[in-house]
């Protein structure tokens, strides 16, 4: 990463898979009526660029992110269209590197021992536990966490509003990451207010677990 915490920005990073450009605004809109002021727009559909791009001219005070980012190209890409930071599946040197000489924060997925060896060596202190749920939970993170005393984790994939408690009980994980408050149907429904509710939810369940007021100011 960079001298600066991605992770302690905000205990909730979004996982929202776009596919209806005209989504955007009115989802991040929604994001920061709840509480949270980051947002990860993957890149897992043909809009996802254009979400980027929108919400980050729309709403300057929503900290985007681009995901799924896999190529260099990809890290032009959504740069270009003003992601502040991203995160990938797995650990890409290639990716870090670009990220790193355009001075954007990168967080790579880590699910091996071997992973996070590498993650240390090339300076990073904040990686992505990625499938989480299939990795061990929060047994998995408290695992790592021995060997890896310098290391934060963020947990994605199979984390809900009903499990987040446990990873964000863990002193290495200062967030995670997940979609239920941004599920898709929700979206194509325009459910606006139930985003709002569940982004809510979540911070006040993070709050009372960390003893934090939520995204940071």
């Amino acid at each position: 990463m960079t001298d600066v915490s991605l992770l302690n920005r905000c205990p909730i990073v979004p996982v929202v898979v776009i596919h209806d450009l005209a989504q955007a605004i009115p989802l991040g809109e929604a994001l920061l009526a709840g509480g949270i002021d980051i947002a990860e727009i993957t890149l897992r559909t043909p809009a996802g660029i254009g979400a980027i791009e929108a919400l980050t001219k729309a709403l300057p005070e929503l900290h985007v992110g681009a995901g799924s980012v896999l190529t260099p190209a990809h890290v032009d890409q959504v740069i270009d269209a003003g992601a502040r930071f991203i995160v990938s599946p797995g650990l890409s040197v290639d990716v870090l590197a670009r990220a790193k000489s355009k001075s954007v924060p990168a967080l790579p997925g880590i699910a091996t021992s071997s992973e996070l060896m590498t993650a240390v060596n090339l300076g990073l202190n904040e990686v992505k536990f990625f499938p989480a749920g299939l990795l061990g939970g929060p047994a998995g993170i408290r695992a790592l966490t021995a060997p890896f005393t310098e290391m934060t984790f963020m947990p994605s994939g199979g984390v809900s509003a009903q499990n987040m408690a446990d990873y964000l009980s863990i002193p290495a994980v200062p967030a995670v990451s997940g979609s239920w408050m941004v599920d898709p149907a929700l979206l194509a429904e325009k459910r606006w207010d139930e985003v709002t509710s569940r982004a809510a939810a979540a911070i006040r369940t993070a709050a009372e677990v960390t003893g934090t007021s939520g995204a940071a100011t």
